[in-house]
């Protein structure tokens, strides 16, 4: 097993600039192109710069996380919502991301809070409350200028991920609006993250995780991320690799929805934190937002023919974004384990049975 005060090797994810999309030349965003869909192809995850986010918005954000998460945690559990309602404050060791996979492991151990499209506030009702329920804010009183910070990003990051998507359809070789329809109504969610020890422990236990191991369930996840170690993806080759972002990048990978509509010739990457901890096995500073674009809740995903080898069978069965993100949040939230991802889960379990000290993995993975 590494030592957690080993350094860790550093794996690097493709930087694209999106800077230059809507005004290059055709040979400009074909290329721009091309290299998009090689990391989609190889490694399911991009370091994204030229994204247009000022560094005050981020800053902004920043600085609202802090604030809410340093309030009592009684406090913040007054915001808890039902597993099904993904909203509001999650506190320490509540969920188990493996579980979206069907694989069992020790409670997560990060709290985040949740926003996403409040239905409530659509003047023709067309957005359910069952896939878009109301925000949980807290007390203005008490954290100053947190839902304008939140709002701020949640609408600049979802302005990329639009952008992104008509990227990825021109890496398709795909109308650069394909996706419009299936994300006009998009069940967008924006979730806080930070790495916390429940109250009176200071000690991180043996194969506890930060976050489990997990794929995203959507089309495509925006993050900002501290620059401090603990993420990291599975390769290839069934290793875990270890992500730190790029100053001034914020990274994006790929969803369960793309790697379905592609019939995995793009990848849902599996992906997890390690506690980021000092030498003495204390919990560090980590924080992020992760900010998932994941379509309509109506929209049906099937494997696009252009990415099916003639006389091949897709590799999964037409299945609605909604049906799909509820079973997956039935595992993380509501801790039942997901049935359908045998893909995912047999990823996993291979990588748990293989090279599991690699780059400073401490074996955390086991089960």
């Amino acid at each position: 097993m590494t030592d957690p005060a080993t350094p860790r090797e550093e794996f690097q994810v493709p930087v694209i600039d999106v800077s230059r999309w809507t005004a290059s030349s055709t040979e400009e965003r074909a290329a721009l192109a091309l290299a998009v869909d090689e990391a989609a192809r190889t490694t399911g995850f991009l370091q994204i710069t030229g994204h247009g986010i000022p560094d005050t918005v981020q800053a902004d954000l920043a600085a609202a996380m802090d604030a809410f998460f340093a309030l009592p945690l009684a406090e913040k559990k007054a915001l808890c919502a039902p597993p099904e309602i993904n909203r509001g404050y999650t506190p320490p060791r509540a969920e188990k991301l493996s579980l979206s996979l069907g694989v069992s492991s020790p409670e997560d151990l990060f709290e985040a809070f949740n926003v996403g499209v409040d239905g409530s506030t659509c003047p023709d009702g067309t957005l359910p409350a069952a896939y878009f329920p109301a925000n949980a804010w807290p007390d203005p009183q008490r954290v100053p200028g947190f839902r304008e910070a939140v709002e701020g990003w949640f609408d600049r990051a979802g302005a990329l991920a639009r952008r992104l998507t008509g990227i990825f359809a021109c890496a398709l070789g795909l109308p650069e609006d394909f996706f419009r329809p299936y994300t006009d109504r998009s069940v967008d969610v924006l979730r806080l993250n930070n790495y916390a020890l429940p109250d009176g422990e200071t000690r991180i236990e043996p194969d506890r995780m930060g976050m489990g191991a997990h794929t995203d369930y959507g089309i495509v996840t925006v993050l900002w991320a501290d620059r401090v170690p603990g993420l990291q993806i599975l390769d290839l080759e069934g290793r875990w690799r270890d992500v730190l972002p790029a100053e001034g990048a914020l990274l994006v990978n790929l969803g369960d929805a793309l790697a379905r509509w592609t019939n995995d010739r793009w990848r849902s990457t599996l992906h997890r934190v390690l506690p980021p901890a000092d030498p003495e096995g204390r919990l560090v500073r980590r924080r992020s937002a992760a900010y998932f674009h994941d379509g309509n809740h109506d929209a049906v995903i099937s494997p696009l023919p252009v990415c099916v080898p003639a006389g091949s069978e897709p590799l999964y069965p037409p299945l609605t974004i909604g049906d799909h993100i509820a079973a997956k949040l039935s595992g993380s939230r509501a801790l039942r384990p997901n049935d359908d991802a045998a893909r995912e889960s047999a990823r996993l379990l291979a990588a748990d049975s293989g090279d599991s000290a690699h780059s400073g993995d401490r074996g955390g993975n086991r089960r």
